[in-house]
């Protein structure tokens, strides 16, 4: 405990005044007194923030409590990641318990089987690419991409077609781009014939300016003609563009033929062809 300073009674005390100066002497000692106790105050406030847990950069307790909710935050997501994964494996571990599990080589050695019974059995589906010497090279991508997906779906299909792509030369340029591009192409389950051989039916990814040509060509050769029914079921929808067509890929057609040969209903078979975009819609979803 402090004491109030007192003054020496020397020639000149420690406060600098002279003897019968005590009083002046004693009123500056308690202002010196003073200024201690603020110094002491000062201090004890440092300590009291040097107290809070985790608080060692002197963080305001507002700046703490926010730092503890997020932590909260992020705990309570890292929880539900990984209930999330533990569901997937428990549904994942009761499927594989319901059916009986294949590997991909017998799924693989399945597929293939599929395929090639088509040949004997399935219907037969011809894609003439005769016509990819009057393409550009963009046009031969798109549609080295659309044999992709329509291989891809006849493969997927419970009632494949078998595959005959006709005018298909080797180290042309519609065939570098499909190995380009396509994985495994030379793998694929199907026919591959350089000349133009007649089919029971023909199907062709045909640009509009293409349409006279091949038309004459199907002429020349004697081949039955045929289109998909769009305007005998479908309507056309009214849109912003105003756009309509009824043009599409020969991946969009193998959809139509092959919904149809499963379905039997050229309804459903268009539905699952013609997209949204074509600016066709069924006439009984128009209603």
């Amino acid at each position: 405990m402090m004491s109030y300073p007192e003054c020496e009674t020397e020639d000149r005390d420690l406060c600098g005044r002279e003897p019968n100066d005590g009083a002046a002497c004693q009123e500056n000692g308690e202002n010196l007194w003073d200024a201690f106790g603020l110094l002491q105050i000062d201090v004890g406030c440092e300590s009291i923030r040097g107290q809070v847990p985790g608080n060692e950069a002197g963080c305001s307790r507002n700046v703490l409590r926010k730092q503890r909710n997020w932590e909260k935050i992020i705990s309570a997501k890292k929880k539900k990641r990984k209930c999330e994964r533990e569901r997937r494996r428990a549904k994942l571990a009761e499927e594989r318990d319901q059916a009986p599990q294949l590997s991909k080589r017998d799924l693989k050695g399945i597929t293939k089987l599929r395929l090639l019974g088509a040949k004997e059995t399935g219907p037969w589906l011809c894609v003439d690419l005769s016509m990819t010497t009057h393409m550009t090279k963009k046009e031969i991508s798109r549609l080295a991409a659309q044999i992709r997906r329509l291989y891809g779906s006849n493969k997927k299909s419970q009632k494949p077609f078998w595959l005959y792509l006709t005018g298909f030369v080797p180290n042309s340029p519609i065939a570098e781009e499909c190995l380009r591009m396509n994985d495994g192409f030379s793998n694929y389950i199907l026919w591959r014939k350089s000349s133009h051989t007649k089919c029971m039916s023909s199907v062709g990814w045909l640009m509009k300016a293409f349409k006279r040509l091949t038309f004459q060509n199907a002429q020349e050769q004697h081949l039955q003609m045929a289109r998909l029914p769009i305007q005998e079921y479908m309507v056309k929808k009214v849109n912003a563009k105003n756009y309509h067509s009824t043009t599409l890929a020969i991946n969009q057609v193998f959809d139509a033929l092959s919904t149809y040969h499963e379905t039997k209903s050229w309804a459903e078979a268009l539905k699952a062809a013609v997209s949204p975009g074509k600016g066709y819609v069924l006439r009984d979803a128009a209603r």
